[in-house]
């Protein structure tokens, strides 16, 4: 039997040792009054044992409503330390205190003050996936699903000639740009100028080439094809379907939120279309834990992996006796200091506040 590509490679547990230490888990947090968050990217075990499963900014603001007085997250160091910029009189774990993000350490706080530094006046945008140190210093945060709406807002508030300073991640960043300079030019306008994007990238997301989408769409031709812009062959899938060498009805550029809301609507169509009516099948460009949570949320639709060799190493370092340690021992504390905090959440803050102006998105990575 072929290797799964969600578990990339980690074993699992005995079916019985499984369960015996998920209602462990479920028991301890009980009694610690804590609340257990799992990124869509997580191990099957740990999404199953959580409370909420979901995005990394998704994950934080939902921890925030809720009464416990800790939180676990299941995920890598900046979404904890999110998590407790946003919940700064609670108590945040990790389960490994390892469990890093390349993206994240694509910009170091001091990189962003040169590059700042060299445009002064330049409005920061980062993307959601960086430290709390590289937030405060930013102006605005944005997620993948709201990036767009987002910075087209700054240009209609602060004019077309501001100078935008948009990290880490260089693929989404094109991403927007082409987006931007796409209905620029439908509304007969000049492009912008003065765009700039940091050369960061996300190693799993980069890993995902042009050839990917090649090979697995000429084994599926019927499917959809779901992609990160993170991903390494987001831009150039924009490209081919302008050229028109890649059918664009079939293309969808999404977050993880968006690819599961696409899953959902899937699911609904595959059980309107009956039992006799072909198994629909859409090709996932994304960390591989991804195809768990769309399996689960549409069991009637296949979904394949672009590249299965897409995992995160960080993203598989939480496992469930991990998780278990922490909750019993109360170990990996993540902390962010006030003074931090105070300025990270302004950005997240701004960002929320324009969309629910202009009824963007909210979304995760």
């Amino acid at each position: 039997m072929a290797p799964d590509p969600v578990r990339a490679g980690v074993p699992a547990l005995a079916e019985a040792e499984l369960r015996a230490m998920q209602a462990e888990i479920r028991e301890l947090a009980r009694e610690k009054n804590a609340v257990i968050l799992a990124h869509n990217y997580q191990l099957p075990e740990i999404q199953d044992v959580a409370d909420v499963v979901g995005d990394s900014l998704g994950l934080s603001i939902e921890a925030a409503k809720t009464d416990a007085q800790t939180i676990v997250f299941c995920g890598v160091h900046f979404m904890a330390e999110s998590a407790s910029v946003l919940s700064p009189e609670k108590t945040v774990l990790i389960p490994d205190v390892d469990a890093g993000c390349s993206l994240a350490d694509s910009i170091t706080p001091d990189q962003l003050r040169a590059w700042q530094a060299k445009h002064p006046g330049a409005i920061t945008v980062m993307y959601v996936n960086t430290t709390a140190e590289v937030k405060a210093l930013t102006d605005y945060c944005v997620t993948s699903s709201n990036a767009v709406p987002v910075v087209e807002h700054l240009y209609r508030e602060h004019g077309e000639d501001t100078e935008v300073l948009f990290g880490p991640d260089m693929f989404l960043g094109s991403f927007v740009a082409k987006r931007i300079a796409a209905d620029r030019e439908a509304q007969g306008k000049p492009p912008l100028t003065g765009f700039h994007v940091w050369d960061g990238e996300c190693h799993v997301h980069a890993g995902i080439r042009p050839d990917d989408i090649t090979r697995v769409r000429g084994e599926h031709p019927d499917a959809d094809f779901l992609i990160h812009p993170e991903c390494g062959c987001s831009t150039q899938v924009m490209e081919y379907v302008a050229a028109g060498d890649v059918a664009g009805e079939g293309v969808h550029m999404l977050s993880t939120g968006g690819m599961l809301d696409f899953a959902e609507d899937e699911e609904r169509q595959a059980r309107a279309a009956g039992p006799g009516a072909p198994r629909r099948t859409t090709i996932v460009a994304t960390e591989t834990g991804m195809l768990y949570p769309l399996r689960k949320a549409a069991p009637d639709v296949d979904f394949i992996a672009a590249n299965e060799q897409a995992s995160c190493r960080y993203m598989k370092m939480i496992t469930l006796p991990k998780l278990r340690d922490t909750l019993r021992d109360g170990t990996g504390l993540v902390k962010v200091p006030d003074e931090i905090a105070r300025r990270a959440k302004l950005p997240i803050e701004r960002m929320v506040a324009i969309g629910r102006d202009a009824n963007a998105p909210l979304g995760g990575e």
